[in-house]
Formats: C-alpha cells, structure tokens, sequence
C-alpha cells in the first residue's frame, strides 16, 4: 500500500474533503451556521424580535457571501442549513415587529 491513511484531527475536518485547508471558507460557514441559530432560537421570544430580525439579515448575508466562496461540498451544507435557519429567524423577527421596532 503506497499511500498512508489519512486520520482527521479536527472536528471540522469534514469541511476540507478536498485534502486543503480553507481557513476563510470554514469560519464563514460556521458562522452562517450560528447566526442561524440564534436567529431560531430569540424567536421563541416575541420581545426579542429586534434581535432575531437583525441577526437573521446579517446571517442571511454571511450566508450568501459564504455559498459564493465555498469550495467544498460540507462547507455549502454547513452555509445552506444556516441560511435557512437565518431566513426562517427573520420572517419570524418581522412577524413580531421587524427589524425597527415597528417604527414603520
């Protein structure tokens, strides 16, 4: 057997299936990913509606920048589950109140 069998160190390791590293690529789809989740999850509170409806525009965003650069396959899973989740927070946040307050 010529080749050496590669074992993953990184809990991530999944996002570099290519065998490269992609520091930049990796950080905007776990980024994606958060701000998708806490866009989920402050719509549970109808007041915290200014904050889902802001983070789900931002990770909306990040989310779209990051699918534009994304070189792997996990990365685009990663981007493309954030991504939903952000949208999902801010039609929630803009059904409570929007991203004013309600202001107009």
């Amino acid at each position: 057997m010529a080749q050496a069998v590669r074992t993953q160190h990184n809990r991530l390791a999944f996002l570099n299936s290519d065998g490269r590293s992609h520091p930049v690529e990796n950080t905007l789809a776990t980024v994606t990913l958060v701000l998708g989740a806490i866009a989920v999850f402050t719509t549970l509170a109808p007041g915290l509606h200014l904050v889902s409806s802001w983070v789900g525009i931002v990770g909306i965003a990040t989310g779209l920048w990051s699918q534009f650069v994304s070189s792997t396959t996990g990365e685009r899973f990663m981007t493309i589950i954030g991504l939903g989740a952000s949208a999902v927070g801010l039609y929630i946040g803009i059904a409570h109140g929007g991203p004013f307050g309600g202001l107009f």
